[in-house]
């Protein structure tokens, strides 16, 4: 990471890889990485056939931006919607999500909290490995 007084030029190489079975965080700026505290922004990858479970962020809202590949997203309960790249979903505190890659290429998403929070919930949970920053995910 690069510091430009209070800014910063984060690199995915900067920053460490939060891997589940289902795919990979990565947090390109946060309280860790660059010191953001109003908002979080990072990369999900979520490997074909594999989604995350339905949850809620009680205490942040979050947007989800589709920048490749192909899935559903369960947005409040209701029933699935297909999304593809381009799509910006707007999730907002409380209201219970799930993402699910259904293509055969893996799913990128861009992700924004704000507040800041929920990451670091990530990477506290029995089901994540941290892979330091600079290694590369097996």
């Amino acid at each position: 990471m690069q510091q430009f007084g209070p800014a910063a030029l984060t690199r995915a190489d900067d920053v460490d890889t939060l891997q589940f079975d289902w795919g990979t965080v990565q947090m390109l700026s946060d309280g860790r990485s660059t010191g953001a505290e109003s908002f979080s922004f990072g990369l999900v990858r979520i490997a074909p056939g594999e989604g995350h479970t339905r949850h809620n962020h009680p205490d942040a809202d979050e947007v989800i931006f589709v920048r490749s590949g192909t899935g559903t997203q369960m947005l409040d309960d209701e029933a699935p919607v297909e999304i593809e790249p381009g799509d910006c979903l707007y999730v907002p505190k409380g209201v219970y999500h799930a993402t699910e890659n259904t293509g055969t290429e893996p799913m990128e998403l861009i992700v924004v909290y704000t507040p800041a929070g929920p990451e670091a919930l990530l990477r506290g949970m029995d089901a994540c490995t941290v892979i330091p920053a600079g290694e590369r995910p097996a």
